[in-house]
């Protein structure tokens, strides 16, 4: 019982299709339901932003998605309107098996602050609560699999390994968006931070 996949923000708005759209996203998700059924804990996150959060381009006076903006808790991607809460695009991919879950993750829901990773919001102090519960469970060895490889996932895998988890990323269900070399450079750092690759 020491296992857990965590599956990241696999969501309409991150599929073809969606607001912010990952290549080939929804290719994964037949092969995440597959998955779970080894693993003794599921834990889901899923991004869920109120309308006009501060990490979207359409906050900000003549700034478009994909520039950037410094915030208070360093240099802020801003991005499509997406994933508002309540909204057809902030849902789960309707394939996804979500009655496996044990627990969802919601992040990103403070309007002045992103937040990628599934345990701390962007200005890499404040938590989400998740490394409370896996720690409450027993839970040492994470498998993530999700969207996107180079940010959410990424960010994830870098802070789980970082708080002393053992951490796998399965690459195979994963897609990236790679942003101006934003796989590569997320390749790199997970590597050093000690992550596994499967």
């Amino acid at each position: 019982m020491t296992r857990a996949l965590i599956v990241i923000d696999v969501q309409y708005d991150f599929c073809p299709g969606g607001a912010l759209a990952v290549p080939g996203g929804d290719e994964i998700v037949g092969g995440i339901n597959r998955l779970m059924v080894d693993f003794p804990a599921v834990i889901l996150t899923q991004d869920w932003h109120p309308a006009g959060h501060s990490s979207f381009g359409s906050s900000h006076q003549g700034k478009v998605p994909y520039e950037t903006v410094e915030m208070p808790y360093g240099t802020q991607v801003l991005w499509p309107d997406h994933c508002i809460q309540g909204t057809s695009g902030a849902d789960f991919h309707v394939d996804l098996n979500t009655s496996r879950a044990d627990m969802i993750i919601r992040k990103g829901y403070n309007p002045a602050i992103d937040s990628y990773s599934a345990f701390f919001e962007n200005d890499k102090t404040t938590p989400t609560g998740l490394e409370g519960y896996l720690r409450s469970r027993g839970i040492t060895d994470l498998t993530m699999v999700g969207l996107a490889t180079d940010f959410c996932v990424n960010f994830s895998a870098v802070d789980a390994a970082r708080l002393g988890f053992s951490v796998t990323v399965n690459r195979d269900l994963c897609r990236a968006i790679d942003l101006n070399g934003s796989l590569g450079s997320a390749m790199d750092g997970m590597t050093d931070a000690g992550v596994q690759f499967g």
